[in-house]
């Protein structure tokens, strides 16, 4: 069972964010408060969950929690890094919250924000915590969405399938097709490297 907070304050929120490791589209974060009469039931890491039952979820914990998103672009990603970048995701979506959280508790183990909020990094946070486990499905969910809408416009990738994620596929387009204004034209999209060119 995850627990339902770390610092025993109900206004802590939970952070976590999706696509890191791709090599397209955005870094997606989202940031939760949930409240104690929140129903947790089902609520897991994302990455042990279909995606069915993510949307499933993203529409309860939106009804029943204190949420956001946060949203990193690839040219971002490729101006200050992923690391930077999903730092960025994330304080972006706490900014939006409603209210401002007493304290955060961040997925992973490095953190570092402009805001002047107490926090504690958890390493694979979001199959302990509740908040964070949330908050890793609303980004996943909300980054799947973003894929799916690219994928209508760029169908050469697969994206409807691997989610800009490094797969066979993907790399298949890249190789056939060059790359898109989303890809990160920092990370190595090839093995070998070979010439991109932008597909536009």
């Amino acid at each position: 069972m995850l627990a339902r907070s770390f610092s025993g304050l109900e206004s802590e929120a939970g952070c976590d964010e999706a696509g890191r490791g791709c090599l397209a589209g955005p870094v997606v974060a989202a940031a939760v408060i949930a409240p104690n009469a929140f129903d947790a039931e089902g609520i897991d890491d994302s990455k042990k969950l279909s995606r069915t039952k993510r949307a499933q979820l993203a529409v309860r914990i939106k009804e029943e929690t204190i949420w956001a998103i946060g949203v990193c672009s690839p040219e971002e990603i490729d101006k200050i890094n992923i690391l930077k970048a999903s730092f960025l995701a994330m304080e972006r979506a706490i900014r939006k919250l409603d209210y401002t959280p007493r304290y955060l508790i961040i997925d992973g183990n490095r953190f570092s924000t402009e805001l002047n909020i107490p926090f504690h990094c958890i390493v694979k946070g979001d199959a302990k915590y509740v908040s964070i486990a949330a908050a890793s499905i609303l980004a996943k969910h909300h980054r799947d969405q973003l894929m799916l809408k690219y994928h209508t416009q760029y169908p050469d990738y697969q994206w409807n399938t691997n989610f800009g994620y490094p797969t066979v596929s993907h790399r298949k387009g890249i190789k056939q097709f060059g790359i898109t204004p989303l890809h990160r034209k920092t990370f190595r999209l090839l093995p070998d490297q070979l010439a991109l060119k932008l597909n536009s």
